[in-house]
């Protein structure tokens, strides 16, 4: 009985674990700008599980075209990055910084978005 209990437990982590991972997985159309983090909850492509502090920003290209990134603070582009397919980019983003997703005119891109913690060294 202990056994069945233990299977059920594994078997519910998984499925939550499999939910939060798609929650951060995005195909966008062509000639879209899509806000993706920084402007709070309800707001935000993708759940941020840091948001209001500084983090990592890990993006990975799972599509066949390369699509860029942009960072920016109070509506100035800070910084710009392309990511080519299958490659994937990890940025610092601080707190107040918004990501955004950018396809070109031509292309649908197909994404992940992950977050990690900045720990202290």
């Amino acid at each position: 009985m202990k056994n069945v209990f233990a299977l059920l437990f594994v078997c519910l982590l998984f499925t939550n674990l499999e939910i939060y991972s798609q929650e951060n997985k995005f195909e966008l159309d062509a000639n879209v700008n899509m806000l993706m983090t920084g402007k709070g909850k309800g707001q935000d492509g993708a759940i941020n599980p840091y948001y209001g502090q500084d983090c990592y920003a890990i993006v990975k290209n799972t599509g066949k075209k390369k699509f860029s990134i942009r960072i920016q603070k109070n509506g100035e582009i800070l910084k710009t990055y392309t990511i080519l397919k299958g490659k994937e980019k990890k940025i610092k983003l601080l707190k107040d910084q918004e990501l955004y997703l950018d396809t070109n005119a031509k292309h649908k891109i197909k994404a992940t978005l992950d977050f990690e913690e900045i720990k202290n060294e």
